[in-house]
C-alpha cells in the first residue's frame, strides 16, 4: 500500500468516522453539563490539557529514545481523550456525563493547543534539522475537518433521525475498531525490522505516561474533593488518549512514520490498563456504593 493512500485516505477517514460515532452519541444537553459540573470539568480539563502535555515532555526528556520518538510521544500526550474513554469509564462505573463533557471539551479545546505545542516539541527535539514543519494554521482547519465536522454531522443526524443515528453508531463503532487495527497492522509490517529496538525506547516511555497520566488525574480530582464517579471520570479521561488522532497528526500530517510509533504502541498498550481501571473503578464503585447505604441507615 503506498504511501499516499495510507496518510491521505485510510487516517484520516479511520479519525472521521470515530469522530462522527461519537457525534451520534452527543446532543446539545451533553454541552450544557459544562455549567452543570463545572469543578469536575474545569478539573478534568486543566489536567488534560496542561498537567498531561507537561508529563508527556519529561517522560520523552527523562527516557532515552529518538528525538522523532520523543516528538511523537508529545504529541500522543497532546491528543484529547476520544470515544473509547466514554466507553471505559462507562464499564468502570464512573460518570459518563462527565467523560463525555470532558471529550467533547478537549477536542475543541486541542484544534488550537495541538499545532502550538507540536510545533514547540519538533523545535526542541529536531531543532534545526528538522526537515518538517506543522503549519498552524492549516494544521487547525485539518483537524477541525476530520474532528469537529464529523462530530457534528453525527449530532445533527441523531437529533433528526434518532433510530438512524442508534444503528449508524453500532456501526461506526465496529469499523473504528477495524481501522485503528488496519492501521497498527500497516505500521507494524512497514517498521517491522526496527520494532523490537522501538518497544526498547518507546515502550518504557508509553507505560510510563499512561501510568503517570492515570494517576494525575485520579490524585487531582481527588486532591479537589470530586465524588468517586467523577474521579474515575478524569482518572481514565486524563490516560486514554485518542492514538488514531495522534498517528493521523503524525503519519499523516507530519508524514513521519516513527513519530506514530509511540501512538501505535499505546492504542495495545492502553487495553491493558483500561482493564485495570474497569476492574478497580468498579470495585472502588461498589465500596463507594455499600458506604452510602451505611451512612444512610446511620
Amino acid at each position: 500500500m503506498q504511501a499516499n493512500v495510507f496518510t491521505n485516505v485510510i487516517l484520516p477517514l479511520a479519525l472521521a468516522i470515530i469522530m462522527l460515532g461519537m457525534g451520534l452519541s452527543l446532543q446539545i444537553e451533553d454541552f450544557k453539563r459544562v455549567t452543570k459540573y463545572p469543578k469536575a470539568v474545569s478539573i478534568g480539563s486543566i489536567t488534560q490539557l496542561i498537567l498531561l502535555p507537561i508529563i508527556g515532555f519529561l517522560v520523552a526528556k527523562a527516557v532515552p529514545m529518538q528525538p522523532e520518538i520523543a516528538v511523537g510521544l508529545v504529541i500522543l500526550s497532546l491528543c484529547p481523550g476520544g470515544p473509547s474513554s466514554n466507553m471505559i469509564t462507562y464499564l468502570a462505573k464512573g460518570d459518563v456525563a462527565l467523560s463525555v463533557t470532558l471529550t467533547v471539551v478537549s477536542s475543541m479545546v486541542t484544534i488550537f493547543t495541538i499545532p502550538i505545542f507540536a510545533n514547540l516539541a519538533l523545535q526542541h527535539f529536531l531543532g534545526q534539522t528538522a526537515a518538517i514543519a506543522l503549519p498552524i494554521g492549516s494544521t487547525m482547519l485539518q483537524i477541525f475537518l476530520i474532528t469537529i465536522v464529523p462530530i457534528g454531522l453525527g449530532m445533527y443526524i441523531k437529533r433528526i433521525f434518532p433510530a438512524t443515528a442508534l444503528r449508524l453508531e453500532k456501526v461506526t463503532n465496529r469499523l473504528a475498531i477495524a481501522f485503528l487495527a488496519l492501521i497498527i497492522l500497516i505500521l507494524v509490517i512497514r517498521e517491522w525490522n526496527r520494532i523490537p529496538g522501538f518497544i526498547v525506547q518507546v515502550g518504557v516511555g508509553v507505560v510510563i505516561l499512561n501510568i503517570l497520566a492515570m494517576l494525575s488525574g485520579w490524585y487531582m480530582s481527588k486532591f479537589f474533593q470530586l465524588n468517586i464517579p467523577q474521579q474515575i471520570c478524569v482518572a481514565i479521561e486524563v490516560g486514554i488518549q485518542n492514538g488514531t488522532l495522534a498517528i493521523a497528526i503524525t503519519a499523516g500530517l507530519l508524514k513521519n512514520q516513527d513519530m506514530a510509533i509511540p501512538a501505535a504502541i499505546y492504542s495495545l498498550f492502553m487495553n491493558l490498563t483500561a482493564f485495570v481501571a474497569i476492574y478497580y473503578g468498579r470495585k472502588l464503585s461498589a465500596i463507594n456504593s455499600v458506604s452510602n447505604n451505611l451512612v444512610g441507615k446511620v
